[in-house]
């Protein structure tokens, strides 16, 4: 089992930043990629961010240039930095640790945290 925890969110005003924190525990070794999914009300949870255990990373369309994902492997701990927010970027985000990009045979999440980003 793996266990995610997630710190970060809260409210900002539009053009503002964001940083979000994922801290995973547990049996984690054949965790590969770790990110943030994100879904906002009546909506379906939509990918916003990948990173594999090498660093390479995986965006949204809507987010990238403006959101950067990372990784400490040492603290097993994924980070994803969220600039120029707009209002349509709120949501409650979702950290998520799997073993592989596709079709995962593991694969976990967190809580969640809410970010709202007013007008």
């Amino acid at each position: 089992q793996v266990q995610l925890v997630e710190s970060g969110g809260g409210l900002v005003q539009a053009g503002g930043s964001l940083r979000l924190s994922c801290a995973a525990s547990g049996i984690i070794l054949n965790i590969n990629v770790m990110g943030w999914y994100r879904q906002a009300p009546g909506n379906q949870r939509e990918l916003v961010a990948r990173i594999s255990r090498g660093g390479v990373t995986n965006y949204a369309d809507s987010v990238r240039g403006r959101f950067a994902v990372s990784r400490d492997n040492a603290k097993n701990t994924v980070y994803l930095q969220m600039n120029s927010l707009k209002p349509e970027d709120t949501a409650v985000y979702y950290c998520n640790a799997a073993d592989k990009w596709i079709s995962p045979g593991v694969n976990y999440w967190g809580q969640g945290t809410q970010v709202t980003v007013s007008s």
